[in-house]
């Protein structure tokens, strides 16, 4: 269970999908997609349509070729959206590593901070100590907007439980209830391909934290590098890290494709025995074949007219 202000999230019986809208004109997959706040709006309603329990708003891209947008500005993309897709009735977080950043955006109606950085300002942790808000602890060893070269770890995995067991220990002592906690391993922040892949194939070492598991692998840069393939073309290597993911325990899914990752949990779950069939189980006419019976005799007897 996740405490996040007076929202209780229930991460026992299936993953939380969490969706993400991006206010940037930069982020590396859907940068400018949606440019103003009306486009960002509809696409939350597209999220929750597609069921999205989550929706992680962003105003700050995280790619490293880029300066960073100053905190007014990244307060000015968020505030008004994180309120007014907060009236649509979701649950928001903001994914942001600046403590005034994540003030502005609880104030507007978010009940969670998703930290990308692992604490980088420790401000933020009071912030959310304060406003009962839930925190996401991400690991990463690279300072916001900074990507490392070359990147060393003995281990990556045990470098990722140790920080975060640091970092959590860190937000509690400022009064960041542990119910209020979640933990992400930081896939690519930080880390090269490979060592992003050897930590996923650990990833339950990381229950030992006591937190749900926060999983952000939607099209990242360790997809593209096994496939070959840019952002837009990373979708089915994605939904292969997500059910690896979700087999080791992970407990929420931030993804960019709410619906395609919810049709693969559902097929997922009704073939490991975990979903309830009814005996009845049919699949609609009128969704069965692409072309309907009227499109189909149509075009036979145009064939039979040739």
């Amino acid at each position: 269970m996740i405490d996040a202000r007076d929202h209780r999230l229930d991460v026992g019986v299936r993953p939380l999908l969490m969706g993400i809208l991006n206010a940037t004109p930069d982020s590396f997959y859907d940068g400018g997609r949606h440019p103003d706040l009306d486009a960002q709006v509809e696409r939350a309603r597209e999220l929750l349509d597609e069921g999205a329990d989550l929706i992680d708003i962003g105003g700050q891209s995280a790619v490293t070729n880029r300066g960073p947008a100053s905190a007014a500005e990244e307060i000015e993309r968020v505030a008004p959206l994180v309120e007014k897709v907060a009236a649509l009735g979701a649950v928001v977080s903001v994914d942001t590593y600046r403590a005034e950043v994540a003030q502005a955006a609880i104030d507007a109606g978010a009940v969670m901070v998703n930290d990308p950085s692992g604490l980088s300002e420790p401000e933020l942790a009071l912030v959310c100590a304060r406003s009962r808000a839930a925190l996401v602890v991400t690991h990463t060893r690279a300072r916001p907007k900074q990507k490392l070269r070359d990147p060393r770890y003995a281990d990556v995995v045990e470098d990722v439980r140790r920080f975060l067991d640091c970092r959590l220990r860190q937000a509690q002592a400022v009064g960041v209830e542990e119910s209020r906690l979640l933990v992400c391993p930081g896939p690519d922040l930080g880390k090269e391909p490979a060592q992003t892949i050897e930590l996923l194939r650990r990833l339950e070492d990381l229950h030992e934290l006591g937190r749900p598991i926060l999983l952000s692998v939607s099209r990242k840069d360790f997809v593209g590098a096994l496939l070959e393939r840019p952002p837009r073309e990373r979708l089915a290597g994605t939904l292969a890290a997500i059910g690896h993911g979700v087999a080791r325990g992970a407990g929420v899914l931030r993804v960019h494709d709410v619906a395609e990752t919810r049709d693969f949990l559902t097929v997922t779950a009704a073939l490991n025995g975990e979903l309830e069939l009814p005996d009845d189980l049919r699949v609609d006419d009128d969704i069965r074949w692409e072309l309907t019976a009227k499109e189909i005799d149509q075009a036979i007897l145009k064939e039979a007219n040739a």
